[in-house]
């Protein structure tokens, strides 16, 4: 599993922990400039902020009882793996009353040009917060979060901003050979901490704390791409079929331009349908948590998993009038003109061998279905190309009718699908109609934009 798209939300949630930790203490607040204040007021405060500080309110905090970042609780098994990777990155530590840094340090540091062969961002988060106990600084306009390190006796700032992550020194020449050393050191300490990044990523699905991506604008435009061209490639094929021209030559080069453009003409309809289903696949998945019927993390792996047909049920109704017959042809549909594809097309409607027999070469064909032979001499009529670009229209016109309209809206919306949400049903309440669902969709929009620019 990606641990990125596991545990992102992860990380959002204890860059709110720690914007709300600000107000716990009015003494804490007054030993220091406060650094997880209001942003409007952060500059000002960050530029009187310096590491002794910094030391002084990590030590306030404890007395008063308050609670720090901090590495997180992690099983028996993997102590092992918070030795190594401790051990990986040293002479790395937190910064104390020993490091040496200017006074303003944390507003005049520089990025180096060694932070261009960085881990991932959320990688060394996890690495330097979580796993370690390194104290996040917090937030402020442009950074997500903050955490100074001490290498060998000298203060750096390890930053994620808007424009990416990065080693900061105060004296970027100077400082250049040992920010070097700094990213070797925790690009091993990544590598040590792997155990603990798939912890990571199994606890953030087993408590749904998940976004599932939505890829369905990229997937359904393919769809329409493919689609158009073969809607172009079929009108010159029917144009084509028109001509009326008499002489045996000229005959012959439409007969066979008609050839070629009734192949490309199937060859395109082939790729518009196996994009259909591409789309499908992704959609329904989306679908499902907006209807609330798959809420976990367990849910969406396992319904991920599942085949087309069963995603299909799912999300929705077969005993709705107009859904159970069009579930019936995109069956059809798929089994005879993609399934066959997809397993060697042998042939269009499943031909996989020719026996010998009295009137020549017979075509025996795979039945690809429940309870009938393997192999049969006929079956159901392939469908032709036109009949089933109708029917994949027709379905897709349907699937937004009606109640499931708002579905639209947010699966097109590009937003992603986020189960804690699912689970508490504020996605079910804005089922309930195209108004709720564009709040919503402008309150995560306006949400994401924040975030995205990191407009603390």
């Amino acid at each position: 599993m990606d641990v990125k798209l596991a545990c992102e939300s992860r990380l959002m949630e204890r860059q709110r922990d720690v914007g709300a930790r600000g107000g716990e203490s009015r003494r804490a607040h007054q030993l220091t400039c406060c650094i997880y204040a209001d942003s409007n007021l952060f500059r000002q405060r960050r530029e009187s902020f310096d590491l002794k500080s910094y030391n002084a309110y990590m030590t306030a905090k404890v007395e008063l009882g308050i609670k720090c970042m901090a590495a997180i609780n992690i099983p028996n098994e993997l102590v092992k793996t918070r030795e190594a990777a401790l051990l990986a990155i040293q002479p790395i530590r937190p910064v104390d009353e020993n490091t040496q840094g200017p006074k303003q340090f944390l507003l005049t540091a520089q990025e180096t040009k060694a932070s261009e062969n960085l881990p991932p961002y959320y990688l060394i988060y996890f690495l330097l917060v979580d796993l370690l106990g390194f104290r996040d600084i917090g937030k402020s306009e442009k950074i997500a979060w903050s955490v100074p390190i001490d290498f060998n006796g000298q203060a750096f700032l390890v930053e994620y901003r808007k424009f990416g992550i990065g080693v900061f020194a105060h004296d970027v020449k100077d400082n250049e050979a040992q920010a070097q050393q700094i990213v070797r050191l925790i690009t091993k300490g990544v590598n040590e901490a792997k155990p603990f990044f798939d912890w990571l990523a199994e606890q953030a699905v087993r408590n749904s704390e998940l976004n599932v991506p939505n890829k369905s604008y990229s997937l359904f435009s393919r769809f329409n791409y493919f689609l158009g061209l073969y809607r172009k490639m079929a009108d010159e094929t029917n144009e084509c079929a028109k001509a009326k021209d008499q002489a045996f030559e000229a005959v012959i080069n439409v007969h066979n331009h008609s050839s070629e453009l009734k192949r490309n003409s199937r060859w395109l309809a082939l790729s518009t349908i196996d994009a259909f289903y591409s789309w499908t696949e992704h959609i329904f998945i989306h679908l499902a948590i907006l209807l609330g019927k798959a809420t976990s993390g367990e849910d969406v792996a396992t319904l991920t998993e599942a085949d087309w047909p069963d995603k299909f049920k799912k999300v929705l109704d077969l005993n709705e009038p107009e859904i159970k017959p069009l579930y019936d042809e995109l069956i059809l549909i798929r089994r005879q003109l993609r399934n066959y594809v997809a397993h060697g097309a042998f042939g269009k409607r499943g031909e996989s061998f020719s026996f010998h027999s009295g009137t020549g070469a017979v075509p025996i064909l795979f039945s690809h279905q429940i309870n009938r032979p393997r192999f049969v001499l006929s079956d159901t009529l392939a469908f032709e190309e036109a009949e089933a670009m109708k029917i994949v229209e027709e379905f897709i016109q349907n699937l937004w009718s009606g109640d499931r309209k708002p579905a639209q809206l947010y699966i097109e919306s590009g937003l992603p699908s986020i189960l804690t949400m699912a689970k508490d049903g504020t996605y079910m309440d804005a089922m309930c109609s195209v108004s709720k669902m564009e709040n919503l969709i402008n309150h995560l929009s306006y949400m994401s934009d924040q975030a995205s620019n990191m407009d603390w």
